[in-house]
């Protein structure tokens, strides 16, 4: 009788352990269709730097700043004093990842985070698995693309966004 109770402990608990593994396993969802649209200039790629630098300045963080067009091109890039070097590309890395894949970078760090299966995004060429990559929407459409590194990823995240809410 003790061993069939074990075996059935042991049959629930491998069942919700199962359950719980099958419902974080979630394939990701389909990529976004929001349309390219024409470049972003460079006057409201100023506003936008201003506003992403300004936060940065705000907080005391040292980082990289860079702005893409919807070609991918780039259109301003800053380096806060006392910025780590490395940052620079890191922060192009976290851009480009946002406008070849139209979402945030975050959605690629969620997705490593997550294991299994969203282990397979770190294949995906391009594809930063790091916040701080934000697309640019203006009018419904993709512009561009701000990435910012030199801080924790939710530090970058908070600047990126910071700078991506002024284009809309």
């Amino acid at each position: 009788m003790r061993t069939q109770g074990k075996t059935l402990v042991a049959s629930i608990v491998a069942a919700v352990i199962l359950s719980a593994t099958a419902s974080a396993q979630q394939p990701p969802s389909p990529p976004p269709i929001t349309p390219y649209g024409a470049p972003v200039g460079l006057e409201a790629a100023k506003k936008i730097m201003a506003a992403a630098e300004a936060e940065a300045v705000k907080n005391n963080w040292a980082m990289a700043i860079v702005i893409l067009d919807s070609t991918g091109h780039m259109v301003m890039l800053h380096k806060l004093d006392n910025t780590q070097y490395g940052s620079l590309m890191a922060a192009e890395d976290k851009a480009l990842s946002a406008i070849n894949y139209r979402r945030p970078s975050k959605v690629f760090e969620d997705l490593v985070a997550q294991g299994g299966i969203g282990l397979r995004s770190l294949a995906l060429r391009g594809a930063s698995p790091l916040e701080g990559g934000i697309p640019i929407n203006v009018e419904g459409k993709i512009v561009g693309a701000i990435g910012v590194s030199g801080g924790t990823s939710v530090q970058d995240g908070q600047v990126a966004k910071a700078g991506a809410d002024v284009a809309k």
